[in-house]
C-alpha cells in the first residue's frame, strides 16, 4: 500500500505537489454495457413510462428487502413526500426527525403543512437518539422520520416501540439499500421505508425513489399520490380498454419512467457486489486511519451491517492547528474530493426564519457537523484510489497536527 508520508512534505495548498493529478470525487455512478443495453431495449419497446419495467423494478425491490409492496417515485424526495401523504400528515400535526440529514427529509413534512420537530442524535452513529425522540413526542405527533445516516441503520426497534400504534415510522433509508438491522433487511422493518436512486447511491436510475411498506392502505395511497391523486392506473386502463378515471385526492406527477426503471433493474443485479466493495473500502480506511489521534472513525454498532453510502470521519480539532474548513481546502488541493454531510437542517435560513430554529438546540448534531468530513466512497474506486485518499489524509493531518 502506497500510504507512507513524511511529516515535512509540503502541502499542495502551499505550492507542493498534490497526491493526485486529477480530482477523485466523493461519490460517482458506474454505468456498464449491460445497463446501456437494458435502457436501449426499453427505448425500443412500446413503453417509455408507466409501463411494465416500473412494476418489475418495484417487485424486485420489494423482494430484496422483504416488503409486501414497493412503490416507485420520480426521486427520493418525491418518495418522502408520498410517504408523508400516505401517513396523512397535515396542518396541526407534528413529525419528529433528525437535524443531521439532507433537507428533503424535513421538507417532506413541511410540504404536507405539518410541523417538523427535531430531536438530537446519538454521538456514536449520529442517528436519531431514541431517548431524545421520546421526550419530543406529544399528542400532535403523527410520524417519526429516522434517517439511516451514511447507510448505518437507525435504532429502528426502539423507535418503532416509541411509535406504538398511533405514530407512523417513515424511515429515510436513502443511504441504506442493502444494509441489515438485527439480521433483517432495511426496507422491510418500518411502516414505510424510502430509498433513493440518485447517481451517487447504491443503485442509480439517474433520478428515482421508492417507498416500501407492508401496508396495503399505505401502498394504495402512495400509488394514488404519485399519479395526480387518481385511483386507477393508466396501464391498467389501457389493458382493459376503458377510459374512465377519478381524481379523489390532490396528488402530483411523481411517476418514474420505464427508461429509469430499466437502468435500475440492471444496476440492482450488482447491488451485493457494490455493498461488498464499499465495505472493503471502509475496512481499508479503518485500518489505515484509526491510528491517527486527530481522527475519530465512524462507529458501527454490533447489530447492524451498514451499506456505507458515505464514509464520514470526525476531526478532533483540539489536536489540530487548523479548523475543518482549512483541512477541507487542503485535501481538495491534494485532489481528494472530500465533502461535508450535512449542514444541520435547523440551521438553514428557511428553518431559522419560518420555524424560529437557532444554533445550540441540538448540541450533539451541531458539534458533529463542525468536525465531519466525508471521504470518497464508491464501488469503482481502485485500490490505488483508496491509497491516494489515505496518503492525502495522513499528509494533511500531519501538517496540521498540534
Amino acid at each position: 500500500m502506497r500510504v507512507s508520508v513524511q511529516a515535512a512534505e509540503r502541502l499542495a495548498l502551499e505550492g507542493g505537489k498534490p497526491v493526485r493529478a486529477t480530482l477523485l470525487p466523493y461519490g460517482h455512478h458506474t454505468v456498464e454495457e449491460s445497463d446501456i443495453a437494458s435502457v436501449v431495449a426499453t427505448l425500443r419497446s412500446g413503453w417509455l413510462t408507466t409501463g411494465p419495467k416500473v412494476e418489475e423494478f418495484e417487485n424486485a425491490i420489494a423482494q430484496l428487502v422483504g416488503a409486501r409492496h414497493a412503490v416507485a417515485f420520480s426521486s427520493g424526495t418525491a418518495a418522502l413526500h408520498g410517504a408523508a401523504f400516505a401517513a396523512d400528515l397535515k396542518s396541526g400535526d407534528e413529525a419528529i426527525t433528525t437535524p443531521l440529514t439532507f433537507c428533503a427529509t424535513a421538507n417532506a413534512v413541511v410540504y404536507q403543512g405539518a410541523q417538523p420537530v427535531f430531536a438530537d442524535v446519538s454521538n456514536d452513529t449520529l442517528n436519531l437518539d431514541p431517548e431524545t425522540v421520546g421526550r419530543r413526542i406529544t399528542p400532535q405527533t403523527k410520524a417519526i422520520l429516522p434517517v439511516d445516516f451514511t447507510g448505518h441503520p437507525a435504532a429502528l426497534d426502539e423507535i418503532l416501540q416509541l411509535a406504538g400504534e398511533r405514530i407512523t415510522v417513515i424511515e429515510d433509508a436513502s443511504h441504506a439499500l442493502g444494509a441489515t438491522y438485527r439480521q433483517r433487511r432495511v426496507g422491510g422493518i418500518s411502516h414505510m421505508s424510502v430509498f433513493s436512486f440518485h447517481p451517487v447511491k447504491h443503485v442509480a436510475c439517474g433520478e428515482g425513489g421508492m417507498v416500501t411498506t407492508n401496508s396495503e392502505r399505505f401502498a394504495r395511497r402512495l400509488r394514488q399520490f404519485r399519479n395526480h391523486g387518481i385511483e386507477s392506473d393508466p396501464r391498467r386502463r389501457e389493458a382493459e380498454g376503458q377510459w374512465h378515471y377519478e381524481m379523489t385526492a390532490l396528488g402530483y406527477n411523481y411517476r418514474l419512467s420505464d427508461i429509469a426503471c430499466a437502468l435500475g433493474i440492471s444496476q440492482l443485479g450488482r447491488l451485493e457486489a457494490s455493498v461488498a466493495r464499499r465495505g472493503a473500502i471502509a475496512e481499508r480506511y479503518g485500518k489505515a486511519l484509526a491510528e491517527i489521534p486527530a481522527i475519530e472513525m465512524p462507529h458501527v454498532r454490533p447489530e447492524v451491517e451498514p451499506a456505507w453510502h458515505l464514509y464520514c470521519i470526525r476531526l478532533r480539532l483540539e489536536k489540530l492547528t487548523a479548523d475543518r474548513a482549512q483541512i477541507f481546502r487542503a485535501l481538495r488541493a491534494e485532489n481528494i474530493g472530500v465533502n461535508v454531510h450535512y449542514i444541520p437542517v435547523h440551521l438553514h435560513p428557511y428553518y431559522r426564519d419560518r420555524f424560529g430554529r437557532r444554533a445550540g438546540e441540538f448540541p450533539v448534531a451541531e458539534a458533529a457537523y463542525q468536525r465531519l468530513l466525508t471521504l470518497p466512497m464508491f464501488p469503482a474506486m481502485s485500490d490505488g484510489d483508496v491509497d491516494d485518499v489515505i496518503l492525502a489524509v495522513r499528509k494533511v493531518i500531519a501538517a496540521y497536527s498540534a
